[in-house]
């Protein structure tokens, strides 16, 4: 049986969809410390000027120290960030061929209120997968482990915003390669050539059903 720990992500890059299909079991770290400019609240998605970044406002609980838990994170209400966010994914993929299709299924994600932002994160997480109809087995840790046995990998800082691929892990094993994303039609690609490794709503809104084929490492 093969696992893989990774961060709670918002609207995750494509990369870490494939991890959701290559191991048996996917847990969701929530007692890691939150850090800034990654993907645990933030998406990158493509816009008619080009690549646009995505971020949801979070506000830390009044703690002695500095870090502090992703279970803790709240969502913030500053900015009307989800009136933003809807209208940026309308702009975004409202010519799509499947966005008319989905849209009523992420419409209520940016007219209700979640308090903590790993909750979002997991309810859309498992929308995709339910739209997608893939079936990992996920689940969120009890604990933070610092240790792995055979079969389990720690990926959890290894998706990261800006680079072009995933680092080489030192847990991962010696054969894992960098991500290279197979090309697949993005409606903007005449003008902006294709984005790799965007926000998994991209593939979806483009392809569709057949977004699970994109799912392989190559």
């Amino acid at each position: 049986m093969s696992a893989i720990y990774l961060s709670s992500a918002y609207l995750a890059p494509i990369e870490y969809y494939c991890k959701l299909l290559a191991y048996d079991h996917v847990y969701i770290e929530q007692y890691d410390h939150y850090i800034k400019q990654t993907y645990r609240n933030r998406c990158v998605i493509a816009a008619p000027d080009g690549a646009l970044a995505l971020t949801v406002p979070v506000v830390k609980p009044d703690t002695p120290t500095p870090k502090c838990l992703m279970r803790d994170i709240r969502i913030s209400d500053h900015g009307n960030w989800r009136h933003l966010h809807w209208n940026a994914l309308v702009s975004a993929y409202n010519h799509t061929p499947f966005f008319e299709y989905y849209m009523d299924d992420f419409r209520p994600f940016y007219e209700q209120k979640y308090t903590f932002l790993i909750d979002f994160n997991e309810a859309l997480c498992r929308l995709v997968c339910e739209l997608m109809d893939i079936s990992p087995k996920l689940s969120r840790t009890t604990a933070y482990k610092t240790t792995f046995t055979e079969g389990e990998e720690d990926w959890r800082d290894a998706i990261r915003p800006k680079q072009a691929s995933a680092p080489k892990h030192p847990s991962a094993p010696e054969h894992t390669a960098p991500f290279i994303a197979r090309p697949y039609y993005q409606v903007f690609q005449e003008r902006l050539g294709f984005l790799p490794n965007l926000s998994i709503v991209d593939l979806l809104f483009n392809l569709g059903p057949e977004s699970p084929l994109m799912l392989t490492e190559r």
